[in-house]
């Protein structure tokens, strides 16, 4: 098969999809002897226009996990991608806990998308919600791997046809419906809400406005950031990329949440890919 452009494609609130699917697909491209192109729609300004790519180029798709699923404020816009035959790679970034239903959601989104999926894979990076649950990671063993199965999937473009790229990728998840959004629970069993939970702003604020910015639902007000005009998604970007260490959590559902990841998850999960 014929590649002339790779592209990496990605949402990623705190840049740890960005970093694997930035790797994977530089590492192609280097091989390839390809320029890639970047297209970050983790901007709100960025899901405004249409995206439509062509069946020469290689797209590297990456999203995060949230709850088992590709994020549900991303569907509109992913639903608008215009494929038009090229060749695709989606993955999925989660928090170490599962990413359950989210790879195979996110490939049927771009098959509909009329993409050709020749390989996917899930990859762990540090949790949304916390600094402790799978800290630092991608790591240099995630990495080596990104490396491993951009190999595989130049290897896989050099030897195959177009046309035997007609059925998706087979990977891990339950096929269209998919199981339902991952619900947090207390000690008891009953469900925590914590939808509507957003964070507050402490005394080490010197409202340098970095929050506004890194908001990718435009949701924090410019006037006064302890203030939002829009939802909150938890993705963690104003928490971990401020500064000052002034946003934080305080809702008790939502700290028994994240300390309960924490104990439950601390084992290493580790990449699956697929190919």
């Amino acid at each position: 098969m014929d590649v002339k452009r790779i592209y990496t494609v990605y949402f990623s609130a705190t840049g740890t999809t960005e970093k694997i699917v930035s790797a994977i697909a530089e590492n192609a491209a280097n091989s390839l002897d390809i320029k890639c192109e970047t297209i970050d729609f983790t901007p709100a300004k960025m899901r405004i226009n249409r995206i439509n790519f062509e069946r020469e180029d290689l797209v590297i798709f990456g999203t995060p996990v949230y709850a088992g699923r590709v994020p549900n404020v991303l569907l509109n816009f992913l639903s608008t991608i215009e494929g038009n035959g090229a060749i695709a790679v989606p993955i999925a970034v989660y928090g170490n806990r599962d990413y359950d239903d989210a790879l195979i959601e996110l490939r049927d989104i771009l098959v509909k998308d009329n993409f050709k999926t020749i390989g996917a894979a899930a990859f762990i990076g540090e949790h949304s919600f916390s600094r402790i649950l799978a800290k630092g990671r991608p790591d240099s063993k995630d990495y080596e791997i990104a490396v491993d199965f951009s190999n595989k999937i130049v290897k896989k473009i050099k030897s195959l046809n177009y046309y035997d790229l007609d059925d998706p990728i087979p990977v891990k998840g339950t096929d269209y419906p998919y199981r339902g959004y991952y619900l947090p629970r207390d000690r008891y069993g009953y469900s925590i809400n914590i939808l509507k939970v957003k964070p507050h702003t402490n005394d080490n604020c010197n409202d340098c406005k970095l929050c506004v910015s890194v908001c990718p639902m435009n949701s924090i007000s410019f006037d006064d950031i302890r203030m939002f005009t829009g939802i909150c998604i938890k993705c963690g970007a104003c928490i971990k990329k401020c500064p000052q260490n002034a946003r934080y959590y305080n809702d008790e559902g939502y700290l028994y949440h994240k300390q309960e990841l924490e104990d439950m998850y601390e084992r290493r999960a580790e990449p699956e890919i697929f190919i």
